[in-house]
């Protein structure tokens, strides 16, 4: 009786904990479920998978659209969608060309850009021909035709044309031009480029030895930075400061304005400077001559004076010595002339007493 007994509460207990191991793995699996759903932000804060992947999906047809644009026709410049990722929230500028009549000549007009920015250039040309003539816009950059955002207006002895652009990087610089053609064509050119940089003229002299600066600024703008070179026959060598501190010292400051302190000159140490503005839209240099000279170059002039002086000096000494041996000379000559002569005298009074004693 208790062999049975005992046989059938083993099997009661190994079919408890058969029962509950499934229970501890469902309550265990639950409690992790309940964790990740408190741990997950609230749907305004996070974008789902199939949001993600539709952003993906636009960013990849945006490119493949300028792709498009891009890569066929390749004298034609479309603008499109390679600015839809770009700032849009820049105030356009307006530029204006105003043309006296078709007869006029090319005009130019130069604009400074430092920065980003949305410019609308306009030209407009007013006549007084009364011929009813079809005038023919366009828009080029370089030898481009430009299609895109361009519009056109046209009054009584009126044209104008408008082109809309937005410059965000160094390639959208350059030349534009607009061509209006009827009878006769005319031409006006917009040239965007990046601030003039202003070194100096003049060539800076010094000696050897000495320190000098050199200073270049961008007026009223303010590039990324500042880079200086020295130039090696055709190349330009840019100046590192930090690897040599006793020969050179980069002073940017103020932003606008960059100083080059050049210690312990030598002949070498002469040549063309540049000093390099780069700006987000490009960049421009100015120049700046440096001529180093030895300490005995300003004593030549005196060594030359006291070189003539001293031969001067020397020819009239010369000149006293000769002038004096000549009269020496003449006197010599005066001495013996009269000495001769008493000689003369003297022999011809000897005949003559010599006769007076005969005769007595």
């Amino acid at each position: 009786l208790r062999l049975p007994l005992l046989l059938s509460l083993a099997a009661l207990c190994l079919s408890e904990d058969a029962v509950s191991g499934p229970t501890t793995t469902t309550q265990s699996t639950s409690q992790q479920t309940q964790t990740i759903l408190n741990s997950t932000p609230t749907e305004h804060n996070v974008s789902t998978p199939g949001q993600a992947i539709t952003t993906q999906g636009v960013h990849q047809q945006t490119r493949e659209s300028f792709s498009e644009n891009t890569s066929g026709g390749h004298d034609r410049l479309t603008d499109g969608p390679r600015y839809t990722t770009q700032q849009t929230n820049l105030t356009w500028m307006a530029y204006n060309i105003s043309i006296p009549g078709f007869s006029s000549p090319l005009i130019e007009k130069n604009i400074t850009l430092d920065s980003p920015a949305n410019i609308e250039l306009s030209c407009t040309v007013a006549s007084v021909s009364t011929h009813a003539v079809a005038i023919e816009k366009t828009w080029k950059k370089d030898t481009k035709t430009i299609e895109s955002n361009v519009t056109s207006n046209e009054t009584k002895n009126v044209w104008s044309t408008q082109y809309k652009l937005q410059i965000r990087e160094k390639k959208d610089m350059g030349s534009y031009m607009c061509v209006m053609k009827g009878e006769q064509e005319v031409q006006a050119v917009f040239h965007l480029k990046v601030p003039k940089i202003k070194g100096k003229e003049k060539p800076i002299v010094s000696y050897e030895g000495d320190s000098i600066v050199m200073v270049c600024e961008s007026g009223n703008y303010i590039p990324i930075t500042w880079i200086w070179y020295t130039i090696n026959g055709s190349h330009q060598v840019p100046i590192n400061d930090s690897l040599m501190p006793e020969k050179y010292i980069i002073d940017k400051t103020p932003a606008n304005k960059t100083h080059l302190k050049i210690m312990k000159l030598t002949g070498q140490d002469g040549g063309l400077y540049v000093c390099q503005a780069v700006f987000k839209l490009g960049e421009n240099n100015g120049e700046v001559n440096l001529k180093v000279l030895n300490y005995m170059v300003p004593l030549k002039p005196f060594f030359a004076i006291a070189a003539e002086v001293i031969v001067l000096v020397a020819l009239i000494f010369l000149y006293e010595i000769y002038s004096k041996k000549k009269e020496m000379l003449a006197e010599g000559e005066k001495e013996f002339e009269q000495i001769e002569q008493l000689k003369s005298e003297e022999s011809n009074g000897v005949e003559n007493s010599s006769t007076r004693h005969r005769k007595v």
